[in-house]
């Protein structure tokens, strides 16, 4: 509900302060007074767009702040979920100015918002009727949820805009693993290969290094021999053999003992280090006498140092542990790949079991629809003809999407593209809302649209700005009285210059303008009692002062007054 709108240098009003209450609210005043400029500055509050030339002479800066307190719906909470933004004690403060650089502020609950988030907040608070960019019906899109909300199916139709999406997103997972699915096949034959030819070399931990070793061994095989042959050499027995001249050297100390006998502990020494070096030599005869060299051997240690050489280098790894932990990780990789089989089979099951439902219940809900659709026209016919447009026919036309090849497509909302559409005159081929009615057409359509929906559609705020255009006497009484019934759900706006409809309100706000300081200014008041009946007056008769319009008017409020219907 808007609970107060504050506006300042916006076209001829300097500074306004209106606060309004639950009900039937209208706007009266001569034209010219600036009724529609109040519809006007909400509806740039509500994100409409701002144009420069309607700030106020001589200042900077419009500004307009509107009040709104707001009840849960479906819409709000999308709303919030979205931007973050929650209201303060079920209220909304609504902050917008437009400036003389063409530069301008938007702010919800003083968090600074687009003005298509904006937007987006009074399509689920506000439905302005006339000649606005909020003009409800206007976006086909809403006319589906209209339909849906007069079936009782809304529940029902996000139920199934969730189903679709997890089809969507089953699609998209199963896409994307065809997208994979080449290049997945060309890793799994390289991880395929390698695993095979790690394993195929048998390769064993600490192979290597053995592997150097022996072929150090192999081929400097004759620079051993020599070297253990020398050995031998100086150190044989032969007469100048190192053993022959250190036995001539043990037998030269044992006959010194005989004159020092501390020479013992030497001489003890002397021989153990002597038959030590008696076991050396024979083991360096033992280890020339068992050298053998096997050219064959060398180049089979070649070609698996080469091997394993080459598996290290090709899978960027330096040691053969590397190399058998890259296999495992291969095969590991390959099970990996197996089971993402097993989840394409898996989506795809899904896949077809959602569609499956998705199929069901969009033909279901349309189903619903088509069978709701003609109540909604025939009671939507039935106002419309109180309301003046007798001749007028509303249908509500469900065409089903198809595809290039004329096959049934299914969207979100189902199967059905959902529009309202009006012939306003007897004998013209129905048309879009947009381009077959007026302003004041348009906003009667909406009257009846709405009192048909007023108990299943959850904006709680309607504006209208034209309903009374090309009207008058028992249409207009009709109308006023819709407009009431209307107000007892909802909180209801309307400028009208006809009196048997602002009779019917719960409110009356008088706009006026005059002369201030050699400026014009708008003022809006709300009247009440002799000042309301005086206002009434002017509507009826143009003479706020004379007794026969002034008798007039309190009999019509009277008769026509809420409390007594």
């Amino acid at each position: 509900m808007l609970e107060e709108l504050n506006i300042r240098n916006y076209a001829l009003i300097d500074e306004v302060s209106v606060r309004f209450g639950p009900g039937f609210n209208v706007f009266s005043g001569e034209t010219g007074a600036g009724k529609s400029i109040l519809i006007d500055a909400l509806s740039l509050t509500l994100g409409g767009k701002g144009r420069v030339e309607n700030i106020r002479e001589g200042a900077e800066e419009a500004e307009i702040t509107a009040t709104l307190r707001v009840t849960p719906s479906p819409e709000l909470t999308e709303w919030i979920e979205k931007y973050g933004i929650e209201p303060e004690d079920e209220t909304f403060l609504i902050h917008r100015t437009l400036r003389a650089n063409g530069r301008g502020t938007a702010a919800v609950q003083a968090v600074p918002v687009t003005r298509a988030a904006l937007s987006e907040l009074a399509d689920a608070l506000v439905d302005i009727h006339g000649q606005h960019e909020h003009q409800s019906l206007f976006k086909v899109a809403t006319h589906r949820k209209l339909l849906d909300r007069f079936a009782g199916i809304e529940d029902r139709v996000r139920a199934f805009t969730s189903l679709f999406s997890d089809l969507a997103e089953t699609g998209k997972q199963l896409e994307e693993l065809d997208r994979e699915e080449g290049q997945m096949a060309r890793e799994a034959e390289f991880l395929r290969f390698a695993a095979d030819e790690i394993e195929a070399a048998g390769l064993k931990e600490g192979e290597e290094e053995e592997l150097e070793e022996r072929q150090k061994l192999l081929s400097r095989h004759e620079e051993l021999a020599g070297n253990l042959e020398k050995v031998l050499d100086v150190s044989a027995e032969a007469r100048s053999g190192a053993l022959s001249q250190l036995r001539s050297a043990k037998e030269i100390l044992s006959k010194a003992l005989s004159i020092d006998t501390s020479l013992g502990e030497v001489i003890r020494r002397f021989d153990s280090a002597f038959f030590e070096l008696e076991d050396i030599i024979e083991e360096v005869r033992l280890k020339r006498d068992a050298a053998e060299y096997d050219p064959s051997e060398l180049e089979r240690v070649d070609e698996r140092l080469a091997r394993i050489s080459m598996l290290e280098k090709k899978y960027g790894v330096v040691s053969i542990a590397d190399v058998n932990a890259y296999a495992a990780g291969a095969r590991g990789q390959l099970e990996g790949f197996d089971n993402r089989d097993e989840e394409r089979r898996r989506l795809s099951a899904r896949r077809d079991e959602i569609q499956a439902k998705v199929v069901s219940e969009a033909s279901a809900i349309s189903k619903l629809r088509r069978e709701i659709a003609a109540s909604l026209q025939e009671k939507t016919e039935s106002h419309l003809r109180s309301l003046g447009m007798r001749d007028a026919r509303f249908i509500v036309e469900l065409e089903g999407k198809r595809s290039n090849e004329g096959r049934a497509v299914i969207g979100p909302y189902g199967l059905d593209v959902i529009e309202f559409i009006l012939s306003a005159n007897r004998g013209e081929t129905p048309k879009p809302l947009k381009a077959v009615a007026s302003g004041g057409e348009l906003s009667r359509v909406m009257l009846a649209v709405k009192s048909v929906l007023s108990e299943s559609d959850t904006v709680q705020t309607l504006i209208f700005d034209e309903v009374d255009a090309g009207i008058g006497g028992e249409v207009a009484r009709s109308v006023g009285e819709h407009l009431h019934g209307l107000s007892s759900r909802k909180q209801v706006f309307c400028i009208t210059h006809l009196a048997s409809i602002a009779v019917f309100a719960d409110n009356h706000l008088q706009v006026d303008k005059s002369s201030v300081d050699g400026r014009t200014v708008t003022r809006v008041r709300n009247v009440d009692g002799d000042s309301r009946v005086r206002e009434v007056a002017r509507m009826l008769a143009g003479d706020r002062e004379g007794s026969a319009s002034l008798d007039h008017a309190a009999r019509l409020l009277e008769e026509r007054s809420p409390s007594t219907g």
